[in-house]
């Protein structure tokens, strides 16, 4: 990709948290980063390089394209960072390439079973919490846990060294219940340990509500050092609390599905769980009939991908639920790999919120790369299947009536082209053939069959014909339109747009009186609604401009030496009647010859001639 391709990429992202994947013309990895905002971030790479420390100029010369992976926070983004790293081990990557990670506490299975602090998940059997933000805090909150319960911390080992000697320094300051003597059972001390579990899980609040009232007693008492250490406590135990989805050891060798229908393309997105890591995503773009539902797309896209392959995980996460196809699914593929794949839909937990992450994956992918031509092109092709044309119209013509009582009635053709309007091709029209009274059934007819004959002639400013005649107005309006048209013998369509309450177009009506909703589908309702709108502005534009100029003329006929063309003249220069009327005669002289001047101005001072 060239520079300007990589910066509109870069500049196409969401302001959202997530990782960057920079790679080389080979494919390969060479740098690994997060973001809270993607979009700023790495749009930066991609700007004027003067600011740019010569080993990130080096980089992104080496940058061919880059891959991104959107989560929900920024914790997120540095933990699967960390993994990435680890991973690929790209070039211009120095920091957390060291084995020690984000730290997990784990549960050993014995049967006085420990906590203990680890650098890695693994699949050992053991229960694993986490992974948390850092060593120290996460030692502290583990620590308190154990003495908010009494649990050992010490060195001994249960059950040897249960009733060997006397209790430690522990138990007499009351941070253990002593579980070394012999009245204190296993499953009093395995009660606790589930406890333990509820808290590191997230479920610590009557915890944290019995910590905070003991830190506030402490602080009434005036003892600030006890009270600044449960705060530390509290605020370590918070810590712990934190959930995140990208590191998860229930989903180990998981793949999680995405899928979103974009404007006239899919897209689906594929997170791949390794021993518990996200190790990487896949996606592809691709077009598919309109007419294809989601759930067979879904089931087309999955057989296609897993039946060729050898290697299968042991859980599939679909985005959405398909009748009877999980478990027909998941019997195809346990008999191809030999051991058991569940393919089923998550609701709930840390799965549930991997399979929100693939999805918001896919839509965002599928967004950044969909066009603003596809885009228009699928509101076309939505509007003719709405409207029942025979292909999505390429030209629109809408029409518009405005007057103000029996004067000055007009009306306005404004013309898009697509889903842009052609502004070269508009047109406007004064009434001529409404004497006094206003009838927009009888303008509208005037308008649509001038329109036609001026084409039936071969005028090109109103050819060609369009696809499709919008009518400003409900049933008889199109009505009015279709029995003129009729009479051209054109069978274009016509409709027309019906308003609601708040002068928007609601519906589209035939001339038959079928009504055709488009408030459900918000891409054609703002491209109805802004056809509307400009062929309303172009028609009350023209009014305002006719009005002013009958105005004018009134007030300036029957001024002797004042004709036609000296009347525009003189609009022309001032531009309102109060105009002319405050300029003295110099300034009139300017414009048309000093006979005349002087006549338009004793037109407008006739009391002052007299005292003359």
């Amino acid at each position: 990709m060239t520079k300007e391709e990589l910066k509109e990429k870069a500049a196409a992202l969401p302001l959202s948290p997530g990782v960057y994947l920079m790679m080389d013309k080979t494919g390969k990895v060479i740098y690994v980063g997060k973001a809270k905002r993607l979009k700023n971030r790495v749009s930066q790479y991609f700007q004027d390089s003067a600011s740019h420390t010569a080993k990130t100029r080096q980089m992104v010369a080496q940058i061919d394209h880059f891959d991104t992976i959107f989560v929900s926070s920024e914790f997120e983004a540095l933990v699967l960072e960390n993994s990435l790293i680890k991973r690929h081990m790209p070039r211009y990557n120095i920091l957390l390439k060291d084995d020690k990670g984000y730290p997990f506490v784990r549960l050993s299975r014995d049967s006085y079973p420990r906590f203990t602090m680890v650098h890695k998940w693994a699949n050992d059997g053991a229960k694993y919490f986490g992974p948390f933000g850092g060593r120290f805090e996460t030692r502290q909150a583990l620590d308190a846990v154990c003495a908010a319960l009494r649990l050992p911390t010490c060195s001994r080992k249960f059950p040897r060294d249960v009733g060997a000697e006397r209790p430690c320094l522990n138990f007499h300051m009351g941070r253990c219940d002593g579980f070394c003597r012999p009245e204190m059972t296993e499953e009093e001390y395995n009660r606790r340990i589930r406890q333990a579990c509820q808290m590191l899980e997230g479920k610590a609040k009557q915890l944290l509500q019995e910590m905070t009232g003991e830190m506030e007693a402490e602080a009434e008492a005036l003892r600030f050092e006890q009270a600044a250490a449960l705060r530390d406590r509290i605020n370590a135990i918070s810590a712990l609390s934190k959930k995140q989805t990208v590191i998860a050891g229930l989903c180990a060798d998981t793949d999680i599905w995405g899928l979103y229908r974009g404007a006239g393309k899919y897209c689906y997105a594929i997170l791949h769980m390794e021993e518990g890591n996200l190790s990487g995503r896949e996606t592809e773009l691709f077009t598919a009939p309109m007419e294809e539902e989601p759930e067979e797309m879904l089931t087309a896209l999955t057989a296609q991908y897993y039946l060729p392959r050898a290697i299968l995980p042991h859980e599939i996460l679909l985005p959405f639920a398909v009748e009877g196809y999980c478990e027909s699914l998941s019997e195809v593929l346990t008999k191809r790999a030999g051991h058991k794949v569940w393919v089923h839909v998550p609701q709930r937990g840390e799965k549930a919120d991997l399979r929100a992450m693939a999805q918001r994956n896919a839509s965002e992918e599928g967004e950044r790369a969909t066009t603003a031509e596809e885009r228009t092109a699928h509101t076309l092709e939505l509007l003719g299947k709405m409207l029942c044309l025979p292909k999505p119209p390429k030209r629109m013509e809408s029409f518009d009536i405005s007057n103000t009582g029996g004067s000055d009635i007009v009306a306005s053709m404004v013309v898009y082209s697509g889903a842009r309007p052609l502004k070269s091709a508009y047109r406007r029209f004064r009434i001529k053939d409404l004497a006094g009274h206003p009838d927009d059934y009888a303008s509208m007819k005037e308008v649509l069959h001038r329109r036609l004959q001026r084409a039936a002639e071969g005028d090109e400013k109103f050819l060609p014909l369009p696809d499709v005649f919008l009518i400003d107005g409900g049933v008889t309006h199109a009505q009015a339109a279709r029995s003129v048209a009729e009479g051209f013998g054109v069978r274009t369509p016509i409709f027309g747009m019906v308003k609601d309450g708040r002068h928007r177009t609601r519906a589209l009506v035939t001339p038959e009186g079928r009504e055709i909703g488009i408030v459900g589908n918000p891409a054609v309702f703002a491209l109805i609604g802004q056809i509307q709108e400009e062929t309303h502005r172009f028609a009350i534009t023209y009014h305002h401009e006719s009005h002013g100029k009958s105005a004018m003329r009134s007030a300036l006929d029957g001024i002797p030496g004042l004709g036609p063309k000296r009347k525009e003249a003189l609009r022309k220069r001032f531009g309102t009647i109060r105009a002319i009327r405050e300029a003295e005669v110099s300034a009139l002289a300017e414009v048309i010859p000093q006979g005349a001047a002087e006549a338009v101005w004793r037109q407008f001072h006739p009391r002052e001639e007299k005292a003359d």
